[in-house]
């Protein structure tokens, strides 16, 4: 009995020692491991690049090269990150077009030796209530946010199920969760990249790959302040359990945490990163 006793014991302490999480934030957790971030070079996407890379992963970032400020804020971008050591690989791409997308990863994955981690982030939005809302307004944010999604997902799809391994986080919205006024291109957008996620988790998690979503509130970006009215952004602020505003580095620390060994077991959930403001 005791020897019987004694072998579970050591079975039990086998099983701990394979399945025990390794540490989150550890300096080199991400070392040798690629990630690709979409819209890399200015808020949340810039955010995630720099705390992706802090824990040592190689980065790919595209941008879209719209104007001189666009390249000038992807070089400074580039320029941080291999101030932290890793690789670095930027370029152009415009997500909606399927073609440029299946480059961008082809040459990135070729550069850098591989992708283990993906962040859907690229997004816009262009408001306007809908009855007065044009063709190009709506095609434009769902070809971005939806769409560019979608094509990076199966760009990735192929290395990430060859190597069963794989992490893609999307960057939603509390919108598309609950939406407001004059926003149902970005809301549908949104909510439908949270029904892209939960259905690539199912079709991708057999070959030990995550997909989650992660949901902001009103994050403190330029896009933001610069183009949202003050009085919404107040009213944001009392909406919200904590009475304040997200940073971009709220969201980059729980898509390093997705990103991550101790999230191994969590896949197909959508994360509000809003201070409350769904409650």
């Amino acid at each position: 009995m005791e020897e019987m006793s004694g072998a579970v014991e050591a079975l039990l302490d086998q099983v701990g020692q394979e399945t025990e999480p390794k540490a989150l934030f550890g300096s080199s957790n991400l070392r040798g491991q690629v990630a690709i971030v979409t819209g890399g070079s200015s808020g949340i996407g810039r955010a995630i690049a720099m705390e992706l890379g802090r824990c040592g992963a190689d980065i790919a970032f595209c941008f879209l090269d719209s104007d001189s400020d666009a390249r000038s804020d992807a070089q400074e971008v580039a320029s941080r990150l291999r101030d932290l050591d890793v690789n670095v690989f930027v370029r152009s791409c415009d997500v909606r077009d399927s073609k440029e997308v299946n480059t961008f990863v082809d040459e990135a994955q070729k550069e850098l030796g591989g992708v283990q981690i993906l962040i859907n982030n690229a997004g816009i939005g262009a408001d306007a209530p809908v009855w007065k809302m044009e063709d190009d307004e709506w095609e434009v944010v769902v070809r971005t946010n939806l769409d560019g999604a979608f094509y990076f997902t199966r760009a990735v799809a192929p290395f990430m199920r060859e190597q069963e391994h794989g992490k893609i986080v999307n960057i939603t919205s509390v919108h598309g969760i609950r939406s407001e006024f004059g926003i149902s291109n970005y809301a549908a957008s949104k909510a439908g990249l949270i029904g892209l996620t939960r259905s690539t988790a199912v079709e991708l998690g057999r070959r030990n790959i995550n997909v989650n979503a992660v949901a902001p509130g009103y994050i403190r970006t330029t896009r933001l302040t610069d183009g949202v009215p003050p009085e919404i952004l107040d009213r944001a602020r009392e909406r919200a359990s904590l009475g304040r505003l997200g940073d971009p580095q709220d969201v980059a620390g729980v898509v390093l945490f997705l990103c991550s060994e101790p999230a191994r077991h969590i896949t197909g959930a959508v994360i509000p990163v809003d201070g409350g403001y769904l409650l």
